[in-house]
């Protein structure tokens, strides 16, 4: 599976632009605040129907225009696929798959297996337990259809479950129907807890293996799914905390409460690892994250590096590029020193400048 290319109309910075790939490694290169993200938020959106920096699509048209369009070409098990997405002000995104429009955004999930790596993925293992939980549905999400149905129907749920909660401090009289979600929470939470579970346990030893040559095999790296509840035990455990619940007017168990353990010989890295670990932890889940999509859905995904050879050692930066180099992968960065010094193989460079791109020479190796 690869992107052949992708074209933008009126999209962030860009009036027009049309850009081709090469199934290997592609460059985009420029200053900072040229538009080079906003290339990879595009590709992104093509094979998820979001960005990953905003969830207003309002903030992805050009300024002063109406709508904007993107258009991806891409190869998968020798068929072409064309995914049209139509943003427009103040309506629902328009998507299209070989010109038949997709209903649900969800249905374009699984289609184009997609993996975003930014410098924010590197505070993954010590920021709060949100930003793991999203490593999960992100990844669990592109590989397995009812598993992102079940999170969405869980977040629905939820939602009422929250708004009924602080209704109820002023109408007591509503508590019974309390009932109704708690169902739902619980028939999708158990199966949300159940499948990331058995991901985590997937991941566990593929992991451990990126880490341990990463950290030269002096760590051993151990990652735990830690639920805040059992799933045998969620129906009781929300029956028990719903006085709690309606005091504070939200739901305290559940797995939107969920965390990963990341330890090394026993310690808590999240709490007590070093800089230096905690950036190769977070390496390790992101590299992890290639091999599962591959051996779930058959197919190398495309890897998309946003700026992040710049916030790693060179160690890091060598063990990364050598690990990709037989995935599409494009890359942002703002020079291409990095990739001249250790020659690199690179396939397609193009220069980032002000809304434009430009084709370069490619690097010689």
């Amino acid at each position: 599976m690869y992107i052949q290319s992708i074209e933008l109309s009126n999209y962030r910075n860009y009036r027009s632009l049309v850009m081709e790939f090469d199934r290997g490694t592609n460059i985009l290169f420029g200053d900072n605040a040229q538009g080079k993200t906003n290339i990879l938020e595009s590709v992104y959106l093509s094979g998820t129907s979001r960005s990953h920096r905003t969830v207003r699509d309002r903030e992805l048209i050009r300024f002063g225009q109406e709508e904007a369009h993107i258009r991806t070409n891409l190869c998968r098990d020798d068929l072409s696929y064309r995914i049209d997405i139509h943003i427009r002000q103040g309506r629902s995104k328009g998507i299209a798959v070989n010109g038949m429009p997709v209903k649900k955004a969800s249905e374009l999930f699984g289609l184009l297996g997609i993996i975003f790596f930014s410098p924010e993925d590197l505070n993954i293992v010590k920021n709060g337990p949100a930003e793991r939980r999203h490593f999960i549905n992100a990844e669990l999400s592109q590989i397995d259809r009812i598993y992102l149905s079940d999170l969405s129907n869980y977040n629905k749920a939820l939602n009422q479950r929250n708004s009924l909660l602080r209704e109820i401090f002023n109408h007591p009289e509503m508590k019974e129907t309390l009932d109704v979600w708690d169902e739902q929470l619980i028939a999708y939470g158990k199966r949300i807890i159940a499948r990331r579970r058995a991901f985590v346990a997937d991941m566990l030893p593929i992991v451990a293996k990126i880490h341990r040559k990463l950290s030269g095999e002096r760590e051993e790296l151990v990652i735990s799914y830690e639920p805040s509840i059992d799933d045998i035990f969620f129906e009781d455990e929300l029956l028990r905390t719903r006085d709690r619940d309606m005091r504070m007017g939200t739901t305290n168990v559940g797995p939107h409460r969920d965390d990963l353990k990341l330890s090394i010989g026993g310690v808590d890295i999240r709490k007590f690892g070093s800089q230096g670990q905690q950036r190769t932890c977070a390496l390790s889940l992101k590299l992890a994250e290639i091999q599962i999509m591959e051996n779930k859905r058959g197919e190398k995904p495309v890897l998309l590096l946003d700026d992040v050879l710049s916030e790693l050692d060179s160690n890091r930066q060598n063990y990364l590029l050598e690990s990709i180099n037989d995935i599409q992968t494009i890359i942002t960065c703002t020079g291409l020193d990095e990739f001249v010094k250790n020659k690199f193989s690179v396939h397609r460079v193009y220069e980032i400048s002000n809304g434009q791109a430009f084709l370069r020479e490619k690097i010689a190796n």
